[in-house]
């Protein structure tokens, strides 16, 4: 039995621009129907400017997201999944803050099992994913004047959504032997203008780290992993022209524990904290998130 998982990715630019597929967290791909939540919560705490903390006035994010998702396999290969996400957002200053709360841009995927091979000792699974994010969250932050909002927090950092049609393009990869395991995934999303002529960057993201099973039986199985995660995208432009508070790459570290339960429940929870951290002009960036996901087939 193999856990091909490797984080729950989420990108900060919009949270939803890297989708949560349960493929991911699936023990096998059986025809039949899926339908689960993943949940993220990071913590936006720390003012950077060109990558080096500087002094603020105590500038937050508080991002909640949760990814509602129903899919079917319709064998051990091909599969479809609808990802409805609901995000709240508080933020603010010492001086000042609000909140956002509503549906974000939902997202179909298709999920295809390139190849599987299995034995008592080894396993290898290889998956590809592709779909559309369509416009369905609120926009309407995008367009709050500049100077609005505390310092390092822009309207598309608060946004619910982006009012543009992207791309969403995959794949994930597992290895096992006997005990031990190495699984990855990244997702590349491929952007397009949207409202108030704003266009999010191109931007991927990507987890991968080792681990083992503490416990491999017939009807569960409960692993341990360690896992390196990252985001990176480019400036966003507003008609054509650079944002210049807009461009990151962040790395992450972190353990995860994966759980499944017979072919029917799987389940993770995991914690990240990032290592290196590079933004472009003046950002409120992570200090930490808290992911955590639960996948039914029936």
């Amino acid at each position: 039995m193999v856990l091909a998982v490797a984080g729950v990715p989420m990108a900060r630019a919009c949270d939803c621009c890297s989708v949560f597929s349960s493929c991911n967290l699936q023990p096998a791909n059986e025809k039949g129907f899926v339908a689960g939540v993943a949940e993220q919560y990071t913590y936006f705490g720390t003012l950077q400017a060109d990558g080096q903390k500087i002094a603020g006035d105590g500038e937050y994010i508080d991002s909640s997201v949760s990814q509602i998702f129903a899919g079917y396999n319709f064998n051990d290969r091909l599969g479809v999944q609808l990802n409805m996400p609901v995000i709240y957002r508080a933020y603010g200053s010492r001086t000042m803050g609000g909140s956002v709360a509503g549906i974000g841009d939902m997202s179909l995927i298709g999920n295809f099992n390139v190849f599987r091979h299995a034995t008592q000792d080894f396993a290898f699974n290889w998956t590809l994913l592709g779909g559309l994010k369509l416009p369905t969250g609120d926009s309407s932050q995008l367009g709050i004047p500049d100077g609005t909002l505390p310092d390092g927090i822009g309207g598309h950092d608060i946004a619910l959504g982006s009012g543009s049609v992207d791309g969403i393009v995959g794949t994930g990869v597992s290895v096992r032997w006997k005990r031990v395991f190495l699984a990855g995934n990244m997702q590349y999303a491929i952007r397009t203008e949207g409202d108030f002529q704003h266009q999010y960057a191109n931007d991927w993201t990507w987890s991968a780290g080792p681990g083992a099973y503490v416990w491999l039986g017939q009807q569960c199985t409960l692993a341990a992993q360690l896992v390196t995660s990252g985001e990176s995208k480019g400036k966003d432009t507003f008609a054509g022209v650079p944002d210049g508070d807009s461009g990151e790459t962040i790395v992450y570290l972190g353990p995860q524990l994966n759980f499944t339960w017979g072919s029917q429940l799987s389940a993770q929870v995991g914690a990240d904290l990032p290592v290196s951290v590079e933004n472009t002009g003046t950002q409120v960036v992570p200090d930490y998130r808290i992911h955590a996901a639960l996948t039914w087939k029936f």
